[in-house]
């Protein structure tokens, strides 16, 4: 409906990050050939695996897991030092202030304190769930959970806006409400 306030019937609202807040500067084929040669220093084989399929496959192995881990992070850290800030930015600071606020991202939470303090964003995020945040990632509900526990707000009484449809399925799982940034802006 025209004229209706989108945070209507909501006590909190949940965004992504790359994508949604900010484009992190990422060259992910960089990064899946990073994580290849990690793979291959510590004899696992990497051909036919996409990045996600890789990082999958080195949590079969702690020394591994941390490796790989580490790797992406450090891309991801990168990308968001130099990220681009995004139309819903300016949307999530215009919320009123004592709405709560979070950021859960399939990024490293590290990267995620760093995007949101590059487009001062950080002063209107109460929290903050990554990758590496909770032992799982989207499209499980439990990084969604874990931001709303950071929250204190039920996950009926949230809203989860991302870019896909990961984040889709994630606040399905979760039982909370979902936009797409381009209904949100």
């Amino acid at each position: 409906m025209a004229g209706t306030d989108p945070l209507d019937g909501y006590d909190a609202v949940v965004y992504d990050l790359d994508g949604t807040l900010a484009e992190l500067a990422v060259d992910w084929e960089h990064v899946r050939q990073d994580v290849g040669r990690t793979l291959s220093d510590h004899g696992a084989d990497p051909d036919g695996l996409d990045l996600w399929s890789m990082l999958e496959r080195s949590r079969q192995e702690p020394t591994l897991a941390e490796a790989v881990e580490a790797t992406i992070a450090e891309h991801e850290r990168e990308g968001a030092r130099t990220s681009e800030r995004l139309g819903c930015a300016d949307i999530l600071l215009s919320h009123p202030e004592p709405l709560p606020v979070g950021v859960c991202s399939l990024n490293c939470e590290d990267a995620c304190h760093l995007a949101l303090e590059r487009h001062d964003l950080d002063h209107r995020v109460r929290a903050v769930v990554g990758r590496d945040s909770v032992a799982t990632e989207k499209p499980d509900p439990e990084p969604l959970l874990a931001t709303l526990r950071g929250l204190e707000v039920e996950p009926d009484r949230a809203v989860f806006v991302g870019d896909g449809r990961r984040d889709e399925v994630t606040a399905e799982r979760a039982g909370t409400a979902f936009r797409y940034v381009e209904e949100w802006l």
